[in-house]
């Protein structure tokens, strides 16, 4: 018969399996954040360019589904709610997109490019 412990154990090693013990530790992480969070104390206004930046990370974020990570850059880069225009994006960091990298992270594109213009 199992014991306490190796049920226990087991348990463990099942969430730890299934990412769900990472989604809580990076969820109790963000609800820190939050709580400590001043929302009454005024944040720095964004500039164009740490705009532009943290819309590329955000998509990234987005991308590879790091929800939590997500969340907590928001609220400390003052990043408005509403992602910006991916075509607006590329218009404007001047970015080619060919059909194989269009669903991806406008970093990945611009990462590309950059190998391939060092190749």
């Amino acid at each position: 018969m199992a014991t306490y412990e190796d049920l226990k154990e087991v348990l463990k090693e099942s969430l730890q399996v299934k990412g769900v013990i990472n989604k809580i530790k990076a969820n109790i992480r963000s609800e820190v954040f939050k709580s400590i969070d001043d929302e009454d104390q005024e944040k720095p206004k964004l500039s164009y360019e740490n705009l532009i930046v943290n819309e590329l990370i955000r998509e990234y974020l987005e991308f590879n589904n790091y929800k939590f990570a997500l969340s907590v850059f928001l609220a400390e880069s003052n990043q408005p709610n509403e992602a910006l225009d991916k075509n607006f994006l590329t218009k404007e960091l001047k970015v080619k997109l060919d059909k194989d990298n269009q669903q991806l992270p406008l970093l990945y594109g611009l990462a590309f490019q950059n190998f391939v213009a060092k190749s």
